[in-house]
C-alpha cells in the first residue's frame, strides 16, 4: 500500500457519502420520524437517548395554524427551503453557507397532543458541532414567539 492509498480511500469514502442522498423521512415512511443514526449530527423529540433528545414544539389552536406558524418561520431562516408539506408533516432542508452542506428537518404533527414532533440530521459527515441542536432550538424560540403574538385588532 502506497502512501496515497490512504488518501484515496478517504476521498472515495466522502464521495460515496455525498452521493447517498437524503433519508428516509416521516413524509416517506409511517408512522413517525426516522430514528436518529449513531452519531452525534442528528437530534430528534423522539430520541430514546438524551444526546440526541430534543423537547417536541407544541401548539394551541389547530394544527393547519400551527404549521402556518411553522412554515412562516421556515422561510425566516437563512439557507431554508421547504421540500414537501402535508396535512401531518412538513420537510425542509438547511443547506450551509460555506461549504453547502445539507440537513434534513422533519416535522410530524400530532393533533391529538398538540405537538409537533421533530428530527433534525446532517446528510453527511459524524459530527455536526452543535448545529442541528441549535437550530431545532431556534426553531422553538421563534415558533413560540410568533404563537405569543398579540391578536391584531380589527378595525
Amino acid at each position: 500500500m502506497s502512501l496515497n492509498t490512504p488518501v484515496l480511500l478517504a476521498v472515495l469514502l466522502m464521495v460515496s457519502n455525498c452521493a447517498a442522498g437524503r433519508p428516509p423521512s416521516s413524509t416517506d415512511q409511517a408512522p413517525g420520524l426516522a430514528d436518529c443514526p449513531n452519531r452525534p449530527n442528528c437530534v430528534s423529540s423522539l430520541a430514546g437517548d438524551e444526546k440526541h433528545r430534543v423537547a417536541p414544539l407544541t401548539f394551541c389552536g389547530s394544527p393547519a395554524e400551527a404549521a402556518a406558524r411553522l412554515v412562516s418561520v421556515l422561510e425566516q431562516l437563512k439557507g431554508s427551503k421547504i421540500v414537501s408539506q402535508t396535512d401531518t408533516a412538513i420537510r425542509a432542508e438547511f443547506t450551509s453557507t460555506v461549504f453547502r452542506f445539507v440537513d434534513d428537518v422533519d416535522f410530524g404533527f400530532d393533533a391529538a397532543h398538540h405537538r409537533i414532533d421533530l428530527r433534525s440530521a446532517s446528510r453527511v459527515g459524524y459530527f455536526d458541532f452543535g448545529v442541528n441542536r441549535r437550530r431545532v432550538e431556534e426553531i422553538r424560540r421563534r415558533f413560540d414567539a410568533a404563537s405569543s403574538s398579540p391578536a391584531q385588532p380589527s378595525p
